[in-house]
């Protein structure tokens, strides 16, 4: 441990990071991108602390590893992508869903497979994995801002290794015994009160440096899922695949009661009422859509005859991939659900399929990156931007119940 890393009593977990940061710039240790401020820092010596989890039994015996997508844990993706194991990248700031699987070219040499390791290479070689996709991941690695010795970990403050980890117990991507590991500089080794960890941070087993392999022997458990009550309307809305997470397990029957919804919460919504008041850029649609009235037409089937005149140019949203079978019913619950009540409905049930319609491009692009990896009777739904915004001679039904049903 860096001698020069010198925490005070009753010192707190921001005071930490600016330390850490501080002596990391100060000393010529920080590497590229600089500053390392507010960041996940990257140091002199990353690849060869990254290298030496080829070593770790724990690695070998793996077969899919899950990797944040900071800078200096480039290397441990290069080993993971070496060694031929599955490699799963967390979506930059979860803003389109939770895992990318990095999938390098057939036949890759080892510059590919180096590209493949990087920010750009995982963009340009990843394909998404939806919530439904069998994956069980047998290592975990995070990067962090500090460590201590007996497994405690500090992020750079956003929370988003928490809640990753959080949110692979909720899919069953993780097991009680998933060992997580991080690679750091030696100066970020440093020791600090478990008093300054919430129920919802992230222990390490690992710890990986430069000069050192350290087995923590942590025992505090990690996270057992999302809990829903330090989850805020405003995080909803910036990780959208949250809100299929709190679909699923509200219809599981869990308690999915959000921060903004608890007694405890200053000016405290109700459900109910703050389902209708969030923030999507969806509520005045909403209003529209319950405004419709409905008539019956002679092939069973609904059509909407709407007060507001809807039926001029509407931005289209492709659903397919329905089960068949499912009610239309099921639709218009979980697109209430995502606070993505449209317009129009066009239900095509024999062909799988549905048509949303919303206002304006922009509320569309919204609906579809909130209803990324949404899925009804246990199938991942396909939802896009339709190709054709005018799809004549489809079925049209409003946002109230179909009286066919």
């Amino acid at each position: 441990m860096e001698a020069g890393v010198r925490l005070g009593a009753g010192v707190s977990k921001w005071e930490i990071r600016e330390k850490i940061w501080d002596y990391m710039e100060a000393n010529n240790l920080a590497d590229f991108p600089r500053p390392v401020h507010h960041r996940i820092p990257n140091f002199k010596g990353s690849h060869k602390a990254c290298h030496a989890i080829g070593e770790l039994e724990v690695f070998r015996r793996t077969s899919e590893v899950k990797v944040d997508p900071d800078k200096p844990l480039e290397g441990v993706r290069l080993v993971t992508l070496q060694a031929r194991k599955t490699l799963l990248v967390p979506t930059p700031r979860l803003r389109t869903g939770l895992f990318n699987k990095i999938v390098p070219p057939p036949g890759a040499t080892k510059e590919i497979l180096r590209i493949c390791a990087t920010s750009q290479g995982v963009k340009n070689y990843s394909v998404p994995i939806g919530l439904d996709a069998k994956v069980q991941v047998d290592l975990v690695v995070v990067g962090s801002v500090a460590v201590s010795e007996k497994g405690w970990r500090i992020g750079k403050g956003e929370g988003f290794a928490d809640m990753e980890y959080a949110m692979m117990v909720s899919m069953g991507a993780v097991r009680e015994d998933t060992l997580v590991v991080t690679i750091v500089h030696d100066c970020q080794v440093v020791d600090f009160a478990e008093e300054l960890l919430d129920d919802h941070d992230l222990t390490v087993d690992y710890i990986l440096t430069p000069t050192r392999t350290i087995k923590t022997g942590c025992k505090r458990p990690k996270p057992q899922g999302i809990i829903w009550h330090k989850v805020s309307y405003e995080m909803l809305e910036r990780i959208p695949i949250l809100k299929n997470l709190r679909y699923r397990e509200n219809q599981a029957g869990k308690d999915v009661t959000l921060k903004d919804e608890h007694p405890d919460f200053p000016n405290a919504r109700k459900a109910v009422e703050s389902d209708k008041n969030a923030k999507t850029g969806n509520t005045k649609l909403q209003a529209e859509s319950t405004s419709a009235q409905i008539g019956h037409c002679h092939d069973g089937n609904d059509s909407l005859s709407t007060k507001s005149g809807t039926r001029g140019a509407l931005t289209t949203v492709y659903v397919g991939n329905i089960p068949p079978g499912t009610r239309v019913s099921e639709l218009k619950t979980a697109l209430r659900e995502f606070h993505a009540s449209p317009l129009r409905l066009t239900w095509q049930e024999a062909q799988c399929r549905a048509f949303l319609g919303y206002a304006d491009k922009m509320t569309a692009e919204s609906v579809v990156s909130s209803l990324k990896g949404l899925s009804l009777r246990g199938r991942s739904l396909r939802v896009e931007m339709a190709k054709n915004q005018r799809n004549k001679g489809q079925v049209e039904i409003s946002g109230q119940r179909n009286k066919s049903e």
